[in-house]
């Protein structure tokens, strides 16, 4: 439970300093919530470089979609 004298304290603040306590709480539940990423870590990213299969079938399913359009 938040103290009294804790929420007087914050209501004191002027705005500058009330968003950075904002900031700062918003980054600490964002880091509790999503212990997914790692800062340092690396992390592998997929690229469509090479990726012919994965053109081909865009290809036809743009080709497809074109020729319902046209009819």
């Amino acid at each position: 439970m938040v103290s009294s004298e804790l929420v007087e304290q914050l209501r004191e603040l002027n705005r500058v300093d009330k968003l950075q306590v904002i900031q700062l709480l918003a980054a600490a539940l964002a880091k509790e919530e999503t212990n997914l990423i790692f800062e340092g870590a690396s992390y592998p990213v997929w690229s469509p470089y090479d990726a012919v299969e994965a053109a081909s079938i865009m290809l036809e399913a743009l080709n497809a979609e074109t020729s319902l359009n046209h009819e």
